[in-house]
């Protein structure tokens, strides 16, 4: 059974809640991510995405250099242990219908990783179609 561990990101980039809404961004634009862990040490406090500076912080009025990631990012972040199996996380993604988890350390709920659909797809194989297919399919709500 290959397990997390085996196809999670180690290094991840992350910011602090007290940083820039701008200093996410820039983060986001120099390695090409959609979404950052916001971690207050070395606990996951939360994530930010692209989303959440257009939708919470841009639209808003908020001016990105003196706003702050905790005023706009996500709090209710799933997540995942090293030790889970990929097909169980697998399933999870496809039901919450998301492409990345945070890793987190099952003890201290430091982040220690995060996996992507990506990551899952070039280490792997079995699963990933039926995933993908749950995670671009429009939710109910969406469909009414």
């Amino acid at each position: 059974m290959q397990t997390i561990q085996d196809v999670m990101t180690r290094d991840v980039q992350h910011v602090s809640p007290e940083d820039s809404v701008h200093r996410a961004a820039q983060i986001m634009k120099e390695f090409n991510l959609g979404s950052v862990p916001v971690v207050d040490g070395d606990k996951l406090v939360g994530m930010i995405t692209d989303r959440d500076i257009t939708v919470r912080s841009t639209a808003a009025g908020k001016a990105p250099e003196t706003s702050r990631v905790g005023d706009s990012m996500s709090t209710e972040v799933r997540t995942c242990y090293a030790t889970q199996s990929v097909d169980d996380v697998l399933t999870q993604m496809g039901d919450v219908q998301i492409r990345r988890v945070p890793v987190v350390d099952q003890q201290s709920h430091s982040l220690v990783g995060i996996v992507s659909l990506g990551d899952m797809a070039t280490k792997q194989t079995s699963g990933i179609g039926q995933a993908l297919q749950e995670i671009s399919s429009p939710t109910d709500a969406a469909a009414k």
